[in-house]
């Protein structure tokens, strides 16, 4: 796990800064970062995050020369059904290895936002208490037109968290469906939160989603829950028998936990400890960051590509014209697709 840190590392502590107001040089946000100051932290995701064209060339200097500084911390992705306190396992999880001496920043990645236009559901307020912690940083995910458009986003926030001496991210996912798998391919480590039941909860868990867990955890252990709690326990565990595990050498596992009491939240990190020896003993935890690696470029250029094409002025009358044949009924889609394309080749 993650060694000693410097003074400007440590949980709690505020490195003053000079540059507050001013527009900060490419200099300057790389010394704020890499020194652990917060402000300067918030500047630089707020350039990463721009979809100003003038900032894209500034925001990829950033993103480069931050690079090196990045790629210790642990990435630990959460998803989690409706109504299973997943935003009150997340600040409870994250309280326990704030005060365990690590730094913990929590991201969210939400491609519903974009209905609305704004981000996410105000994690500052459902996490009340970790955010509030001087260890802690949580940063929603603003809406960027596509999950694709998000995920670049939150990867390159990811790391600039790790920059600035973060030990452990945690990337919540608050859409459904694409996002799951968009940040099973950000993180080492995925967990699923479950709520208890019998076997109408396991039907209203995809199997597709079991499939990308590293481990389930079935939240709301505590008081006359308990015991259904370790009865859906049981039943997933069965399942999950019958599943490939997500992870090579890595049998998913599943267990219980309170975050109202706080019983059992010990017994995630543990395991997240473990899942990451036993990972980078075996080699597959360096080779699903190569794999992370390769899933951002690919993610960066299908986004540029699109971004070319349709920037293109001899698209846009064009595009008009074949959007109305379509929706008139009188042309295919992929016809209209194929005409397009033909524009630029």
């Amino acid at each position: 796990m993650p060694g000693t840190q410097s003074p400007a590392h440590q949980p709690g502590h505020v490195q003053a800064h000079p540059h507050r107001r001013r527009d900060l040089s490419v200099d300057d946000l790389v010394a704020g970062v890499t020194s652990g100051d917060r402000t300067t932290l918030a500047r630089a995701i707020t350039l990463i995050e721009s979809d100003a064209a003038k900032h894209h060339a500034t925001a990829r200097e950033l993103t480069n020369r931050l690079l090196p500084h990045s790629g210790r911390a642990v990435r630990v992705g959460i998803t989690g059904v409706p109504g299973a306190g997943k935003s009150t396992f997340i600040e409870a999880f994250g309280l326990h290895l704030c005060q365990a001496g690590l730094k913990v920043a929590v991201l969210a990645v939400d491609p519903s936002s974009t209905l609305s236009g704004g981000s996410v559901l105000g994690d500052k307020t459902r996490m009340e208490h970790l955010s509030r912690h001087p260890a802690c940083f949580i940063r929603p995910s603003p809406s960027g037109g596509t999950l694709g458009g998000v995920a670049r986003k939150s990867r390159e926030t990811m790391l600039a968290c790790e920059a600035a001496g973060f030990d452990v991210i945690l990337v919540e996912t608050v859409g459904v469906g694409q996002s799951e798998t968009t940040v099973r391919s950000m993180v080492d480590f995925f967990l699923l939160v479950a709520i208890t039941g019998a076997g109408d909860e396991l039907q209203g868990v995809k199997r597709g989603i079991m499939e990308l867990a590293d481990a389930i955890l079935i939240n709301k252990a505590d008081g006359d829950n308990k015991p259904r709690a370790e009865s859906t326990r049981q039943q997933y565990e069965m399942a999950l028998h019958y599943l490939q595990p997500a992870t090579g050498g890595w049998q998913t596992r599943a267990l219980t936990c309170s975050a109202m009491t706080g019983e059992g939240v010990p017994a995630v990190w543990a395991m997240i400890e473990e899942f990451r020896a036993a990972t980078t003993t075996s080699g597959v935890f360096e080779t699903r960051r190569r794999h992370q690696a390769r899933e951002w470029m690919n993610t960066l250029l299908e986004e540029a590509l699109r971004r070319r094409f349709l920037a293109d002025p001899r698209l846009a009358e064009k595009r008009l014209r074949l959007e109305e044949e379509v929706l008139a009924g009188r042309l295919g889609a992929a016809d209209a697709v194929e005409a397009l394309l033909g524009l630029t080749s």
